[in-house]
This record gives structure tokens, C-alpha cells and sequence, in this order.
């Protein structure tokens, strides 16, 4: 359930926009940030705040990887898999990174430090093969810089919601 300041921070949100629809994304970031991801029964919370059905915010949840229907690591990783870093090794990486942390695509390391997700085009073509690590764009990236740039993460807070209370209209 979340909480009153989540449920007040949303429903401000909503009157900024001429169509409150238009606030369901960062009104989901807000929950996720809140509860960690997005099982159906937040998403279920969240469509009763903007008189939806539960089945269009479980649409847009599933539709953008930014959004986890399971529980995730502290620290997030997507690894390109766009034509542009794929040519350029991204395969390699991402197994490469699996192996390092002993999990597939998709999965949480056993010490819950990181989830790692094969993610489509991320916006950063000239740095191909690349890496979203929390909120930081890494790229190009060789299979002999994962060492560092996991330790590099774990001193880093984890990954970082885009939307705030306050910028919600929650002071």
C-alpha cells in the first residue's frame, strides 16, 4: 500500500497536466520508488488514483523496462542490445557481465547488489557497445572494464527514481 505522502504527491501531480493521465509515468515512478517495483497491486493502487483500468497501467509497465514487476537489485544495469552496440560487441558484454555475476538477463545477483536487464536502444549509439549503470551512460565499454564498473556502482547510492515528491508538488 503506499504511503499518504506517495498517494498526495500523485494526486498533485495529476492536477499539472490539462489531462491527468498524462502524469500516470512519473506518478509510476513515484510508487516504485516508494515499494521498490511495481507488483500488480500497486499498479492496481495507482489505476484507482487516476480512474483507469488496471490493465492500461499494467500495459505501461510493461512496456518500458524502467518499470520492475519483480523485486530488483540495489544497483540496475541495462546492456544495449540495439543494432548499433550489437555490432560492436554487446553480446559479448552482456554475457560476459552474466557471467561475472553468476545470472542470466533479467535476474538479480545473489548478493541483491545487482540486476542486470538487456535493454533496447538507450540513446547512446556513438558510445557503442553501452551500459546504463544506475543512471550513469558508460560506453564504449570492453569486457576487461566490468571489474571496475561494478565496483564503481557499488559505492553509488543504487538507482536513482527521475521524479521527486517535491517536483510532484509535495513540499
Amino acid at each position: 500500500m503506499l504511503s499518504d505522502k506517495t498517494r498526495h504527491s500523485i494526486l498533485e501531480m495529476q492536477k499539472r497536466y490539462p489531462d491527468k493521465r498524462s502524469a500516470l509515468i512519473p506518478a509510476l515512478h513515484l510508487a516504485q520508488a516508494e515499494v521498490g517495483y511495481l507488483p500488480l497491486e500497486t499498479q492496481q493502487e495507482v489505476a484507482t488514483l487516476f480512474d483507469i483500468d488496471a490493465n492500461e497501467v499494467h500495459a505501461v509497465v510493461t512496456f518500458y523496462d524502467m518499470f520492475y514487476e519483480e523485486p530488483v537489485g540495489k544497483h540496475v544495469i541495462h546492456v544495449c542490445k540495439n543494432v548499433s552496440c550489437m555490432l560492436r560487441g554487446a553480446d559479448g558484454l552482456l554475457n560476459a557481465l552474466c557471467r561475472k555475476l553468476n545470472i542470466t538477463a533479467g535476474h538479480t545477483s545473489a548478493d541483491g547488489e545487482f540486476t542486470v536487464i538487456a535493454s533496447e536502444c538507450l540513446a547512446a549509439c556513438d558510445r557503442a557497445p553501452m551500459m546504463l549503470v544506475d543512471d550513469t551512460v558508460i560506453g564504449p565499454v570492453q569486457e576487461d572494464d566490468l571489474d571496475a564498473i561494478l565496483a564503481e556502482a557499488k559505492k553509488g547510492p543504487g538507482h536513482p527514481c527521475p521524479v521527486d515528491h517535491a517536483e510532484a508538488g509535495h513540499a
